[in-house]
């Protein structure tokens, strides 16, 4: 092979590299193939998450608590995304499922972990280590850097509207039902009070947890709501029954 021979596949290359409109076309043309590729299959599917038993939306408690988390700024430092390594497994429970997050608007996976994964905390601690932990965090854990978050027990839960929340989430998804929506401020109160009358709130909403949560059953706080989405995360699901479920459905579709 002569060395004209030997250059002669690269030029097409040098072309291609040296003209920046055309270096541009081939990018633009490769990218729009591999999105074609990855995201065309999408409309020919119903669902891209297996639905497992189990799941369902949070209450206007776990809710209101789910945003105080957010305005927080709790998923900076915590994640809620076990992946399926040992060490994780081993430390945290049970990997993940995409199912838990269907109905996350926005999933609070995080790319960060100061302090530990919250995926499966629910039902790890009590509600009164939770109290402790959120008002003076190095009282349980010394080697803590979080924030004291103590305003929340003296801060009394005000949603503006409760049943527009749920609405809002109904449209991107959610499954909430007219009933959840008309009882949603309700809902919200009776969660956290045991003396009110929480009517078919267990019902509608399975695995919830109704009780004072803060320690203050005559009033309730943005404490209560926290305790409340927290105590919840990675209860709903039978996770080594969805799991099999999950193994199962892939094993169909190959």
């Amino acid at each position: 092979m002569t060395e004209h021979n030997r250059k002669e596949p690269f030029e097409g290359h040098k072309r291609l590299e040296k003209n920046v409109t055309l270096l541009a076309a081939a990018t633009f043309v490769t990218v729009a193939i591999g999105g074609v590729v990855e995201i065309a299959p999408l409309f020919w599917i119903d669902n891209t998450i297996e639905k497992v038993e189990g799941m369902r939306p949070y209450t206007p408690l776990e809710q209101a608590g789910r945003d105080i988390y957010i305005r927080e700024g709790c998923y900076v430092c915590h994640s809620q995304m076990i992946r399926p390594f040992r060490d994780e497994v081993e430390r945290y429970g049970h990997y993940s499922l995409a199912a838990e997050s269907m109905y996350d608007h926005p999933f609070q996976w995080g790319s960060k972990r100061t302090g530990p994964d919250l995926a499966r905390v629910g039902g790890r601690y009590s509600d009164a280590w939770h109290v402790q932990h959120l008002k003076a965090p190095r009282s349980v854990v010394p080697q803590s850097i979080m924030p004291n978050y103590s305003f929340l027990a003296e801060t009394d839960l005000k949603v503006p509207d409760p049943s527009a929340t749920l609405t809002a989430l109904k449209r991107v998804g959610v499954p909430y039902s007219d009933i959840d929506i008309q009882m949603a401020p309700k809902d919200l109160m009776a969660q956290a009070d045991p003396e009110a009358d929480a009517g078919d709130l267990a019902a509608r909403y399975p695995k919830a947890q109704i009780r004072d949560y803060d320690g203050d059953p005559s009033r309730v706080t943005e404490m209560d709501a926290l305790v409340a989405y927290l105590q919840m995360l990675g209860t709903l699901v039978d996770v080594n029954s969805a799991a099999a479920q999950e193994a199962l459905a892939e094993e169909k579709g190959r």
